[in-house]
């Protein structure tokens, strides 16, 4: 794979069949996204189990993460073609549980929301955002049944828009025990899911918690950076977290928009620094939800993205309810792949190697050595111009760590663990194989450059960085670097 930037889909009812998922894979998809917030559960443990069914018969390591609905208040859905609220038109808000009108659908003049706290939550004047924040209505009446607003910002609504409350009384946190089911009932299926995704992340606890439930043998934790608070605890998020998401439609809403593209690039950089995984997310390519071909803004959006060193960009309506599913994420692949060209990787490797030295202050020794070597192999691939460089890495950490430089050299992880292989579908320029265990680094290095060899990654005469580390150590440490030449 030429490209490097990784590419998550979002599944639905326009993308989960056997057909589209094929053609997805075909046309770059590295990671499904499974939205539990919406569908059955049935559906998704099927959807997962079809995504490992179709990769493996392709021979392709496909992510898949699970996105839990977090802490976030949903209207009742609207009618599947849709309504549009007016600007200056009226709307009763309505808490599912106390809705006695017997409708089953919201409508432009009654939202019904599925939160019983809603009327204790707001007050008049709040001003409540629907979806992502396009539509905007002021409250003037709050009573014992019911809130009454005007619309400030008309726009279209369909299916079950987040109904955005002012932070300081909202009383839910994350993970809710909705999110704690839906995780028990689909992360077994298809042997397991690569990542967990937490919606609405106020602080480091959050994740804490969340990691209490999958255990430290778990998927990989993916905290969605949507809310001020999660911002104001950015760096210890972070550094809890194993990767994160700019999940610029709720930041949206909380922030001035004009703020958004200055915290997505600030949230990157501390995520490169760290060697975690970051998903730059929320309508890169908006317009082919409908359109066959994106709009010249939402190219650039996933261009600059890349340019801020994102390791994935992501789909969400455009594949899981779009027109042009496959099309969209064709796009995404061709669009990352360009930018790649015209990024300037050198120069940003360079600059990452002092940035990690204020981050590593109170790491371990193992962690310590692990950056030190990484970036080690990182210079040493350009010393040498190598053909490729080899993370052999039973827990992936090697390859992420590497993956930081942005190395011109392609990156190759070789694991005996599947898991592993598949957590590493979401960063940035590395493609995963599983191989098999070894009994010290003399074999681990010879059957890493025999693999690459035969996969016809490298001919003889090229030049191989491998980085391995003992398997013996009862603590994970890569402490070997060897420059070997193909013969």
């Amino acid at each position: 794979m030429t490209r490097r930037t990784k590419v998550v889909a979002t599944l639905g009812p326009a993308s989960n069949d056997e057909a589209t998922i094929n053609a997805l894979i075909d046309a770059g998809l590295d990671v499904a996204r499974i939205a539990l917030a919406h569908g059955e559960v049935a559906d998704h443990i099927a959807c997962i189990e079809l995504v490992r069914r179709l990769s493996k018969e392709k021979g392709r390591t496909i992510g898949i993460l699970i996105d839990l609905p977090g802490p976030k208040v949903r209207a009742v859905a609207f009618p599947p073609e849709g309504v549009v609220l007016e600007t200056d038109a009226t709307v009763v808000f309505v808490p599912a549980e106390a809705d006695e009108s017997g409708r089953t659908a919201s409508s432009a003049e009654r939202i019904i929301v599925e939160h019983a706290t809603l009327l204790d939550e707001i007050e008049v004047g709040d001003v409540i955002a629907l979806g992502d924040g396009a539509v905007g209505l002021r409250v003037t009446e709050v009573d014992a049944e019911s809130a009454t607003a005007n619309v400030v910002n008309g726009g279209r609504l369909q299916g079950r828009p987040g109904v955005n409350l002012p932070p300081a009384r909202f009383s839910l946190t994350a993970p809710t025990a909705h999110d704690l089911a839906l995780l028990d009932a689909v992360q077994g299926a298809g042997g397991g899911v690569d990542f967990v995704a937490l919606s609405f992340v106020t602080s480091a606890q959050d994740i804490k918690l969340l990691r209490q439930a999958v255990g430290p043998d778990g998927p990989m934790l993916v905290a969605k950076i949507e809310t001020t608070a999660a911002v104001d605890d950015l760096e210890a998020i972070i550094a809890c977290s194993d990767a994160v998401m700019v999940a610029r439609g709720d930041l949206g809403v909380r922030f001035p928009p004009e703020d958004v593209p200055h915290l997505q690039k600030r949230i990157i950089r501390q995520c490169v620094a760290f060697g975690r995984p970051v998903i730059t997310a929320t309508q890169m390519l908006e317009s082919m939800i409908q359109a066959p071909v994106p709009t010249r803004a939402e190219v650039s959006d996933v261009a600059n993205a890349v340019f801020d060193g994102t390791d994935a960009v992501m789909l969400s309506a455009e594949t899981a309810i779009g027109h042009h599913p496959v099309a969209a994420v064709a796009t995404m692949a061709r669009v990352a792949e360009r930018a790649e060209r015209e990024a300037n990787y050198v120069q940003w490797g360079g600059r990452l190697g002092r940035q990690q030295n204020t981050l590593m202050a109170d790491a371990t020794s193992n962690v310590r050595m692990t950056a030190a070597m990484t970036a080690a192999a990182w210079r040493a691939a350009l010393d040498v111009d190598a053909a490729v460089i080899i993370c052999c890495t039973r827990t992936g950490s090697t390859a992420r760590s590497v993956a930081r430089f942005r190395p011109t050299a392609p990156i190759v992880a070789m694991s005996p663990s599947p898991r592993t292989a598949g957590q590493l579908s979401l960063t940035w320029g590395v493609d995963a194989f599983s191989c098999n265990e070894y009994a010290n680094v003399d074999e681990i290095v010879w059957y890493a450059v025999e693999e690459v060899f035969q996969m016809g990654i490298v001919t003889k005469g090229d030049i191989v960085a491998v980085l391995a580390g003992s398997p013996d150590d009862p603590e994970p440490v890569t402490d070997v670097l060897r420059l070997v030449r193909v013969r």
